[in-house]
C-alpha cells in the first residue's frame, strides 16, 4: 500500500466514524526503505467496540500479528470504544553528532503518524498514538493531550500487547543483573547450554530488551525508549491469549507500578527493533538515542570518557598507587567506592566527608581524600566518588557542589531505587543536577539506561549487567551483545588477575571491545600491586571507550561473537566463542583497501585447553583483503589492534 493509499484509508475512516457508524480504521506507515511497516486498525475485540491494536512486519513477514493497545484510567479505562477523528503525517531526516558514543554520527531518518482517537460516549476523551517507522525498527507511544475532560490523572495500568505468529526462540531474564544461562536453565524444553527458551514458556517479569529469532533471517527485540518519568516496563504472559507479552508497569519486587500526571502527557516509546540477523540488531541500537531528546547542554567539554580503576584499600597510599598506575598504563580515572564515607547501609551516613567504614578499613586517619584529588588532578587522572542512594537522597543539594568544589570528576550512583515512577523520576533528576556541577555520572545495580544519555551526556554508563562482579559464564558474555547491549552502554567491570574468572585472558580483552561503556572500569577486584607489567595488558592501554565507527563481523547468540570499532585511523577487533574448540575466519574488508596496517593479535596460547589463562602475541601486516585466522577455545578469546603503516 502506498502513502497516499494509507492517508486515504485513513482520511475514509475518519469519515465514516464522526457520521457515527462502525468502521475498520486501518492505517499503514512504511519506514523509509519500505522494508518496515506498522499498521494499526480499530477493530472489535472478542465482540467489544472498537478496540485499537496494531502489527508490524519486516520484509514482509510478519513480526508481531494483531496486538492490543490501551490505557487505563482512575477515570475509566481508554481500551476501546473509540473512533479516529486525526490522522497527521510527516517525515524526518537529519544527522547529529553524539558527543561521544559507538559511531561518530547518527541519522535518524523516519516516517510518523499521529493519530487521534476520541471515545464515542462521554466524557469523550482524546487519546493519541504516535507511530514511527524506522528502517531499524517501530516505536510507539501514548499521549495524552490537554482537553476539558480529562487534567490530573493516575494510570494504573497499560493495556500494551506484543503478539508473535509462531513460538520463537528467545533470550531472557528476569532481572536486570540476571544470567541468561541460568534463567532459562529453570524452565523445561530449553537449551540452557546457549541461553534459549521459547516463547511460550516465558515467565513473568521478563526484562527489556527482549531479543527473538523469527526465523534464520529475521530477528527482533521489544525494549523501550525515553524512560524518564514514567514507571519501568517489563514484561508478562498475557492470560487471555496465547502466543501474546503485555506490558506491566513494575514499581518495585513484582507490584504494578502507577503513574500520576497532568495533561499533556507522553508515555516512554515501545520500541521493535527488527533486523536480519543478530549483529544488525546491534548495529541499529542507535535507534533508542534517536527516540530522545538532544543534548541539552551547551558545555559538554568537561564530559570525558575514559578507563577507571577502583581504589579498594580506602587509603591515601592505595590512592595515590592507582594515580601512578593509571598514569603508567593509560587510565583515566581512578574511583573510590564504598566506605569512604562510612557504611553506605547506614541511613545516617554522610556523604560530605570521609568518615571510613570501620570493616573496610579500621585506621580512621589513613586517607586523606582532598590530598588524594589534588595529586590525581596534578597528574591528569580525574577521581570518582561511589555514593549509596541512602546519602545521595538526602544530601543530593550538598555533595554535588561540594565535589565539583573538591575537584572530583564524577560520581558513581550506588544501589538506587529502580521500577516505580518516583523513583525513576528522581534518578533522572540526580543526573540534571550533577551535570549543573559539571560532573558525571555511573549508576549501578538494577537501572537500565534507555537513551538519556543523549540529552544528558554527562550519563557516562550505568551497570543493570551481571558483569565480573558475579563471574558470569562464557555463554552470557556471547548473549549480552545481542540483548543487554542493545539499550546502551554497560559498566561491565572487568578483571585480571583474579581466579574466579571462567573465561581466558584473551577473552577479557576481547569482551572489553565488544562491550560499549564510555567509562570502562578494568581491574576490578585487583589493586596496583597484583597485576603484573605484562605484555598483554599493552592492549587495555591502548583501547579506547568511545568510537567513530562500530561494525558486527559475526554473531550467533550465545555461540559466537565478532565485533570491530574504529577510532581514528585505529581498529579494534574482538572476538569470542563458546561451542567448544572452534577455528574459524574472519574478513578485515572493513579496512581501508590500498592500505597497510599493523596487526598486533593477542590470542590464547593454549587453544586446546580451555582452562590456560596465557596470551601468545603476535604482530603481522594485514589489509583489507586478509582473512585472519581465528582458533579459540571454548572459553576463549582474540583481540587484535590495528594500526595503519605510515
Amino acid at each position: 500500500m502506498t502513502m497516499k493509499q494509507s492517508l486515504g484509508i485513513g482520511l475514509v475512516a475518519a469519515f465514516w466514524c464522526l457520521a457515527g457508524l462502525p468502521v475498520e480504521a486501518a492505517v499503514e506507515l512504511q519506514s523509509p526503505d519500505g522494508l518496515v511497516a506498522v499498521t494499526f486498525d480499530l477493530k472489535p475485540v472478542n465482540g467489544g467496540a472498537a478496540t485499537p491494536v496494531y502489527h508490524v512486519s519486516h520484509r514482509n513477514r510478519p513480526i508481531l500479528g494483531e496486538s492490543r493497545l490501551g490505557l487505563e484510567l482512575d477515570s475509566g479505562p481508554l481500551t476501546n470504544g473509540f473512533r479516529l477523528v486525526r490522522e497527521t503525517r510527516t517525515r524526518h531526516d537529519t544527522t547529529w553528532k553524539p558527543v561521544y558514543g559507538e559511531r561518530e554520527s547518527i541519522r535518524d531518518h523516519y516516517q510518523q503518524v499521529v493519530l487521534e482517537l476520541a471515545e464515542q460516549r462521554p466524557p469523550q476523551r482524546v487519546l493519541q498514538l504516535t507511530f514511527r517507522a524506522y528502517n531499524e525498527g517501530v516505536a510507539f507511544c501514548y499521549t495524552l493531550p490537554e482537553q476539558p475532560a480529562l487534567k490530573a490523572f493516575t494510570l494504573t495500568a497499560e493495556h500494551t500487547r506484543f503478539t508473535v505468529t509462531n513460538d520463537p526462540v528467545v533470550w531472557a531474564v528476569y532481572s536486570a543483573q540476571g544470567l541468561y544461562d541460568r534463567e532459562t536453565a529453570r524452565l523445561k524444553n530449553t537449551n540452557a547450554e546457549v541461553g534459549e527458551v521459547r516463547f511460550s514458556k516465558l515467565a513473568p517479569g521478563v526484562e527489556r530488551p527482549l531479543t527473538m529469532r523469527l526465523a534464520a533471517d529475521s530477528y527482533a527485540a521489544i525494549t523501550e525508549a525515553k524512560l524518564v518519568d514514567y514507571a519501568r516496563m517489563k514484561l508478562r504472559p498475557a492470560k487471555d491469549q496465547p502466543g501474546t507479552l503485555e506490558a506491566f508497569l513494575d514499581a518495585e519486587r513484582g507490584r504494578y507500578g502507577q503513574v500520576k500526571g497532568t495533561t499533556p502527557f507522553s508515555t516512554p516509546w515501545r520500541v521493535i527493533l527488527v533486523a536480519d540477523s543478530p549483529g544488525q540488531l546491534l548495529e541499529r541500537n542507535d535507534l533508542i538515542l534517536n527516540l530522545n531528546d538532544p543534548c541539552a547542554l551547551t558545555d559538554t567539554a568537561w564530559i570525558k570518557p575514559g578507563k577507571v580503576l577502583r581504589e579498594s584499600t580506602l587509603t591515601t597510599a592505595g590512592g595515590r598507587a592507582c594515580v601512578d598506575f593509571c598514569v603508567r598504563r593509560g587510565l583515566q580515572y581512578i574511583e573510590y567506592d564504598a566506605g569512604w564515607y562510612g557504611f553506605e547501609y547506614d541511613p545516617k551516613s554522610d556523604a560530605r566527608d570521609v568518615h571510613l567504614d570501620p570493616k573496610r578499613n579500621p585506621d580512621p586517619t589513613s586517607l586523606n581524600l582532598r590530598e588524594v584529588i589534588d595529586y590525581a588532578n596534578s597528574r591528569g587522572i580525574g577521581v570518582i566518588l561511589y555514593v549509596n542512594h541512602l546519602a545521595a537522597e538526602r544530601q543530593l543539594d550538598e555533595i554535588l557542589p561540594l565535589y565539583r568544589q573538591w575537584g572530583v570528576k564524577g560520581v558513581k550512583y550506588g544501589f538506587v531505587n529502580v521500577g516505580s515512577q518516583e523513583w525513576t523520576r528522581w534518578l533522572h533528576h540526580a543526573i540534571r543536577k550533577a551535570a549543573e556541577n559539571q560532573l558525571m555520572v555511573d549508576i549501578h545495580d538494577e537501572f537500565r539506561s534507555t537513551g538519556y544519555q543523549r540529552t544528558y551526556p554527562n550519563l557516562m554508563t550505568v551497570e543493570g549487567i551481571l558483569g565480573n562482579e558475579g563471574f558470569p559464564t562464557p555463554v552470557h558474555n556471547a548473549t549480552l551483545p545481542f540483548t543487554r547491549y542493545l539499550t546502551g552502554p554497560g559498566d561491565y567491570t572487568f578483571c585480571w588477575t583474579s581466579g574466579r574468572l571462567k573465561p581466558t585472558h584473551a577473552h577479557q580483552l576481547a569482551i572489553s571491545t565488544i562491550y560499549y561503556s564510555p567509562w570502562q572500569f578494568l581491574f576490578w577486584y585487583d589493586r596496583p600491586s597484583q597485576i603484573r607489567e605484562e605484555p598483554a595488558l599493552d592492549y587495555w592501554q591502548h583501547l579506547p571507550t568511545s568510537w567513530d565507527e562500530t561494525r558486527v563481523l559475526q554473531g550467533d547468540i550465545g555461540k559466537l561473537v565478532t565485533l570491530a570499532r574504529r577510532k581514528g585511523r585505529e581498529w579494534y577487533l574482538g572476538s569470542i566463542q563458546t561451542t567448544g574448540r572452534r577455528q574459524y575466519e574472519i574478513p578485515l574488508g572493513f579496512l581501508t583497501p590500498g592500505q597497510k596496517y599493523t596487526a598486533t593479535v593477542y590470542a590464547d596460547e593454549s587453544p586446546d585447553q580451555p582452562d590456560a589463562k596465557g596470551v601468545r602475541i603476535t604482530t603481522l601486516t594485514v589489509t583489507s583483503a586478509t582473512v585472519l585466522p581465528a582458533d579459540l577455545p571454548a572459553n576463549g578469546g582474540l583481540a587484535v589492534r590495528i594500526v595503519p603503516l605510515p
